[in-house]
């Protein structure tokens, strides 16, 4: 009887268990939270088609609110997404379109309809619909008289149409008004707006971490308006570096003179899982909040492999515009979810998983990656050693990936956190592995199971994905309920490739031990090239990075960089004749410390 009753309470125990962390399935709950890159089903891209090299990018992303509704156009995409609340994004293969895709569109809304400019040709008309769902896209007749690369599309509040445009090493942001009245004619001519000076201004330097001696490209206008001023964003200096970045300068006025803004770049993540913050574009949403999206390099299959992320953006009391990309690629609070504070929209929800133990049954050996490698131009970052090991799925790098000999529904991964940890979202990043896709095709779909465990033998599904019909080739998974856990484990049913490739599998959660303590020994100095300053600071025990914040003022220090294992950091992104203040934080899978005192450099 004694033996019953205790079979009993375990088997209670054990129901009980299962209701508590009932698994989580595709669209089973709205999400609060999100995770860059945003989770799309990006085009394969067809340019070396030629050559067998197949790839996804999404990049040059012009987001507009059109009756309280997203929609995003992208670079040669042949169609563009729509979304109600900036999480679910639905493709839409428009009635009539570019055959070869748009190429960085310029997106506005005027009168009820949508107009967009970005024939990937550089010579075409503005094209418009009030009915974006279908895409019935007409022409406005009137091709623009001269090349357009770029473009940007902006609808003052008098009902001015204006264009501007650029993406050269060579020349400067332009602009013009179109005469909306006359089939978007222009009025007058082109008048130059500014360029790039990266003798003063250190992020407009070219390469990896600005230490190209190349000369920078100018592209992505941008034109929003706040309070009466107009802010044009810009980005340089090449949206392949982990460096792309969005500056502005504002005006009284729609066509300048322009006045480059102090605290530049605004837009700025060169540390992290996925870095890049250029090509942006700024949208406000239907609770009145700000957004940036942005392009972010991979670039591994080819230098323009590129991913979309989405970060909180505003306006200071000042005027100072802010995005801010701090823990850019953690979860982060959507739109809808209420938050006390939209310019910090962190989660709080910590990496879990980095540099932690991953084992896997399969690894690929004697195949050689299939890519388009430019890196010997220095217009592309140097590939990564061939390592497709299974510890390629804990490293927090995007450009590195586990890579299966297969993709057969046996396969697996486990990673062992070390210990027990609250799980509260995963992303499971697909890496391209001489893919053989190429375009849109409408089948491509992941499946996959997210299985959990206390001890390694005994798993609870906690994600089933099996039937999954979406393309999700970065995959986040909020569950629907926390999950206690030490290990994960994925396991394949199907994605649409020969190869199981991963760049990542990142837990997101908290852990249950203690933040680290506030860096000590802070310390800076700004070089004799006043565009870099050399910081560091005593490393703190038991973090695993830290983020480093600067601005111009010390309530306002709106840039940031996240640094993994190292205490130190060369800054070379700042301006000459500016001043500057510092502060730094440490951070671990259980939280954040306080933060440093700030120091100032003149």
């Amino acid at each position: 009887m004694k033996n019953l009753i205790l079979s009993m309470v375990a088997l209670c125990c054990f129901l009980a268990n299962l209701t508590m962390h009932s698994q989580t399935t595709p669209n089973d709950h709205k999400y609060n939270t999100y995770c860059n890159p945003v989770d799309i089903d990006y085009t394969y891209m067809s340019h070396y088609a030629f050559r067998g090299v197949s790839y996804r990018s999404g990049a040059d992303p012009a987001v507009i609110n059109f009756k309280n509704r997203y929609y995003m156009f992208v670079t040669r995409s042949h169609g563009y997404w729509v979304s109600d609340n900036m999480s679910i994004w639905k493709f839409i293969k428009p009635q009539s379109w570019y055959f070869n895709g748009s190429n960085a569109p310029a997106a506005a809304v005027k009168d009820g309809e949508i107009i967009v400019l970005g024939d990937p040709s550089g010579h075409g008309a503005v094209i418009k619909t009030d009915n974006p769902e279908l895409g019935d896209w007409k022409t406005t007749y009137s091709v623009i008289p001269f090349g357009v690369q770029d473009p940007d599309l902006f609808v003052d509040d008098d009902g001015k149409v204006y264009l501007y445009e650029e993406s050269s090493n060579t020349y400067p942001i332009r602009g013009i008004e179109l005469d909306a009245e006359n089939l978007y004619v222009p009025i007058g001519e082109e008048k130059d707006l500014f360029t790039l000076h990266p003798d003063e201004h250190g992020w407009e330097r070219f390469g990896q971490d600005h230490k190209s001696d190349i000369k920078p490209y100018l592209e992505g206008p941008w034109m929003t308006k706040h309070n009466g001023t107009y802010y044009l964003e810009y980005s340089a200096p090449g949206t392949q570096w982990n460096v792309y970045a969005d500056g502005v300068y504002t005006s009284k006025n729609p066509l300048g003179p322009f006045e480059y803004a102090p605290y530049n770049p605004i837009s700025y993540k060169p540390g992290g899982f996925l870095t890049g913050a250029g090509h942006g574009s700024t949208v406000k949403d239907n609770h009145g909040h700000f957004w940036h999206f942005a392009s972010m390099p991979i670039s591994v299959n080819y230098k323009f492999e590129r991913r979309i992320g989405m970060f909180p953006a505003g306006y200071e009391e000042n005027g100072q515009m802010y995005v801010n990309t701090a823990y850019g690629d953690y979860p982060h609070y959507l739109p809808d979810t209420e938050v006390e504070d939209h310019k910090n929209r962190f989660s709080g929800w910590m990496l879990l998983s980095y540099k932690k133990p991953a084992t896997t049954n399969s690894v690929i050996k004697g195949v050689k990656r299939n890519v388009f490698d430019e890196a010997d131009s220095g217009y592309m970052l140097e590939q990564e050693a061939p390592d497709y090991s299974a510890s390629k799925l804990t490293d927090e790098n995007i450009r590195t990936y586990w890579v299966a000999q297969n993709s057969s529904d046996s396969l697996y991964a486990e990673i062992d956190l070390k210990k027990k940890m609250t799980v509260n979202a995963l992303q499971i990043n697909f890496q391209d592995f001489n893919s053989e896709i190429f375009g849109k095709p409408d089948t491509l779909k992941h499946q996959f199971k997210i299985k959990a465990s206390l001890n390694g033998k005994d798993w609870e599904t906690i994600a089933d994905y099996s039937e999954n019909q979406r393309d999700q080739p970065h995959a986040y998974i909020e569950l629907k309920n926390a999950a206690e856990a030490r290990y994960i484990r994925y396991e394949n049913v199907y994605i649409p490739h020969k190869y199981l490739g991963i760049s990542d599998i990142r837990v997101f959660g908290k852990g249950h031990g203690k933040a680290p303590k506030t860096p000590a020994q802070f310390s800076v100095k700004r070089q004799e090239d006043r565009r870099n300053a050399d910081l560091s600071w005593n490393a703190s025990k038991n973090s695993i990075g830290y983020v480093l914040y600067w601005g111009i003022s010390e309530d306002q220090l709106n840039n940031s960089v996240m640094i993994y294992e190292k205490n130190s950091y060369e800054l070379r992104a700042l301006n000459t004749d500016q001043k500057y203040y510092y502060q730094v934080e440490a951070f671990n899978e259980n939280g954040i410390s306080k933060k440093s005192e700030i120091l100032k450099t003149e």
